[in-house]
């Protein structure tokens, strides 16, 4: 079959030619925001007198009932078309005649093209900020829900000071709070309509780019035609923020994985979010974690694809750019699943409230508090440092822990450390004294539950 684009070269192309060609594939995804966006050209056409009112009419009857059809499944998208452009404006020309030839004027295929990923981006900014505020939800909740609760808090992965559970769940609800901020201001340069560049020189016609941007929601239009086209920073920028969240989200997945683990014990995660063993009856992996962990590698994959795809290429359009879609598709449904999955996993997570408590009790998380003490009673820090190690050096060769530590022995390495010295090192007061801004206390952990659910 001939090609709408007929006319310098036959049109007719190798069937296999064909195959390598076509997109409609995977941009077929973009029928909405490119009927959307044919809607407005053809708006912008008549207002300005490209094309008659009633012509334009027509055209946007037509699509509206092309879209319609589509999302109703009266109308399937044909696997053997070069492009969901070519889709939707072979459809249109089928239904209305001649008249449908007359959408295309003052555009091109690869202004076109470029629209429909800024539309479809930015839709996903939104839908993907709602899936955010579903996991930060989640998280403050389970936080709200053991607001006291201490458990061991670590560096290098080894006993440092006691947190609250609370307090260190809730560090990784800030992280999503920026990951809505970095999608926010993503979505600013999204938000630029590049429809009028044509295919890279602009138009002769009288056009109105503003109008139609305005039509399509846009804050402005690209000031340059050639950018317009070949810009993709768009898609490379929202891949960078989608491999922020990923990651973010792995680190998340990698606590809860070692949490669950009979090592550990903190926390039980739903049977909803895990499976068994095929051999080993007693077992309950946690799968849904480990595979938000195994997709990270794939989301940064996809954004080192689009890095190393448009890396060297010259001005303007190329066919190399349709190589941008299939890995943001990727990236985009990737993240979607896996926040999707993520927050209910947290929701109806269990938390061992005395496994965290006994785990707390151990590794001499206190020593710090102990130094605290001694600087108080007078002693210069480094000072107080050296005592407490020493001290804490003792505990281990005689089987102590601080707390059980008899006072004569302490006084034996510092003659000022009194009874008092006792609740200073309890570990509920440890906690509670942490009263500094973004510190581990209750009153704190308060704070940030507020701040977080404002930005619900």
């Amino acid at each position: 079959m001939a090609k709408m684009w007929a006319g310098r070269t036959s049109g007719r192309t190798d069937s296999l030619a064909d195959s390598f060609n076509s997109s409609i594939g995977f941009d077929s995804r973009l029928y909405k925001q490119d009927i959307q966006g044919s809607i407005a050209h053809a708006s912008m056409l008549s207002k300005q007198g490209i094309i008659s009112f009633d012509d334009a009419d027509t055209i946007i009857s037509a699509l509206q009932q092309i879209l319609w059809d589509i999302e109703s499944g009266d109308l399937q998208i044909d696997p053997e078309a070069e492009d969901i452009h070519m889709f939707v404006e072979e459809v249109l020309t089928k239904r209305i005649g001649d008249t449908g030839k007359k959408l295309h004027t003052a555009r091109s295929r690869n202004d076109q093209v470029a629209l429909d990923m800024r539309l479809y981006l930015r839709d996903f900014c939104d839908s993907t900020t709602v899936l955010l505020k579903d996991l930060i939800k989640a998280i403050t909740g389970k936080a709200e829900e053991n607001k006291t609760v201490i458990m061991p808090g670590y560096t290098h992965l080894q006993h440092a000071q006691p947190v609250l559970f609370s307090h260190s769940i809730l560090a990784y609800a800030m992280m999503f709070a920026r990951d809505i901020q970095r999608l926010a201001d993503c979505r600013k340069r999204i938000n630029v309509s590049p429809i009028g560049s044509c295919a890279l020189a602009g138009t002769t016609y009288d056009t109105d780019r503003q109008f139609e941007a305005a039509r399509l929601g846009f804050d402005s239009v690209c000031m340059n035609s050639i950018d317009g086209v070949s810009d993709r920073d768009f898609c490379v920028e929202m891949l960078g923020t989608l491999s922020i969240i990923m990651m973010h989200l792995s680190r998340l997945a990698e606590e809860l994985i070692l949490w669950s683990s009979q090592e550990f014990g903190f926390v039980e995660m739903s049977d909803a979010y895990t499976t068994g063993s095929s051999i080993m009856p007693q077992k309950k992996n946690p799968d849904m974690a480990e595979l938000c962990r195994g997709k990270t590698g794939r989301v940064y994959g996809d954004l080192m694809g689009l890095l190393t795809t448009l890396k060297g290429l010259p001005l303007a359009y190329n066919k190399d750019m349709q190589e941008d879609k299939e890995g943001v598709f990727d990236a985009c449904d990737t993240v979607a699943m896996c926040l999707g999955i993520c927050a209910p996993m947290i929701a109806t997570m269990k938390v061992d409230k005395d496994a965290m408590a006994k785990a707390a009790s151990k590794g001499f998380m206190n020593a710090t508090d102990l130094a605290d003490y001694l600087v108080i009673r007078g002693l210069p820090f480094r000072d107080a440092y050296k005592i407490s190690g020493k001290i804490v050096a003792h505990c281990i060769a005689t089987d102590h822990i601080l707390e059980d530590l008899p006072l004569e022995d302490y006084q034996k390495f510092c003659p000022m450390i009194a009874q008092d010295v006792f609740q200073a090192i309890d570990l509920a007061n440890c906690v509670a004294k942490r009263t500094s801004e973004g510190g581990t206390s209750v009153e704190s952990v308060e704070k940030q539950i507020a701040y977080l659910e404002g930005s619900e």
